[in-house]
């Protein structure tokens, strides 16, 4: 099978550039066709001589292919289905994404494995199972295929899995946008999340410097574990520690996502121990409202007492906002990604 050019790095492409009897020059030129021309054809590249393209085209290939489905939601937000290339021998194997459009701003979420093994007991996802890890070819993909790329001012990596059980793609994926040879992107335009996973957000903290997002949704332990089976494994008060031993008030951002549930964990004693549980840190609070699904034992907060932890954790020292909710009438809401559109 044909290797897949999209998310190597300059000195993997000038390697190939030799491998196919051109120049190690030509390694800068395939890099910019790739990823700021964002060239769909060998014959797109048109500085490399036809020789050399028609050698590239016998044993690589761009590695891009486009969404199969997509779905528009009544504020603007749009969700892609991909197809993964490749064999499987489960059959189909599909990933979604989600556009979202919010005056200058053009956000895209992005999945960085096919379903999910974490197992939260509020998130839709979970419920696909996990059919693997997506490589780095399948991650870009999903920036550089969906019509509105060009748009995209913004990426957070928090669609379908967990981006630090797949760190090394992961951390290739986002070398690609932000080096000088690659996108060219400011490290703050883009923000990772993860529940916990703590080798990967180890590498991540040490080898990146996009933002970072952590899926924190009780601050107490062994009420989080009900929820979170990572608690099991990783604890929030040691992902926490480790995370008050950066500046972060002068580099890049981290921020914690929390879901509101009546009763469960929107109460004085929820807030009190978010304050006692983040003092010292510098960081951002996003209060999420629930977006119920088939089968949820769950009921979200009213307005009225998200309003209320929101103002709490403010007065507190925790800068905190309200996320608005998009998409929720196609299922490309925050924790409602199940690949649907490959049902339709």
């Amino acid at each position: 099978m044909k290797q897949a050019l999209l998310g190597k790095t300059l000195e993997e492409l000038q390697q190939v550039a030799l491998s196919v009897g051109l120049q190690k020059f030509a390694g800068k030129q395939l890099a910019e066709w790739l990823y700021v021309r964002r060239a769909t054809s060998f014959d797109d590249m048109t500085n490399i001589s036809i020789k050399g393209r028609q050698a590239l085209e016998e044993q690589y290939m761009i590695g891009r292919h486009e969404p199969v489905a997509e779905a528009v939601s009544k504020d603007g937000t749009k969700k892609y289905l991909f197809r993964l290339s490749g064999d499987n021998v489960m059959g189909d194997v599909f990933i979604e994404s989600v556009y979202i459009p919010d005056n200058d701003r053009a956000t895209l979420c992005v999945s960085t494995q096919a379903g999910c093994k974490m197992g939260c007991k509020f998130c839709m996802t979970g419920t696909l199972g996990f059919h693997g890890q997506l490589p780095v070819v399948e991650i870009l993909n999903q920036i550089f295929s969906i019509p509105d790329s060009d748009k995209l001012t913004n990426i957070v990596y928090m669609g379908e899995g967990e981006p630090m059980d797949n760190i090394d793609h992961v951390l290739r994926s986002l070398q690609v946008m932000t080096e000088a040879w690659g996108c060219a992107w400011s490290p703050k335009r883009i923000t990772v999340s993860t529940v916990g996973v703590v080798p990967g957000l180890e590498r991540f903290l040490k080898e990146s410097e996009c933002h970072l997002a952590i899926s924190l949704h009780n601050p107490f332990a062994v009420e989080r574990q009900e929820i979170m089976p990572i608690e099991k494994r990783y604890h929030l008060t040691d992902v926490v520690a480790m995370l008050k031993q950066y500046d972060w008030q002068h580099q890049r951002r981290v921020s914690f996502e929390y879901i509101c549930w009546h009763g469960q964990n929107d109460t004085v004693r929820h807030a009190k121990e978010l304050v006692r549980l983040l003092k010292g840190l510098s960081c951002r609070m996003n209060l999420i409202r629930f977006h119920a699904g088939v089968d949820q034992a769950f009921a979200g907060s009213d307005e009225k007492q998200m309003e209320w932890l929101r103002d709490y954790l403010s007065d507190n020292g925790i800068t905190t906002t309200i996320r608005r909710s998009r998409g929720e009438d196609i299922l490309a809401a925050c924790g409602m990604l199940v690949n649907a559109l490959s049902k339709q």
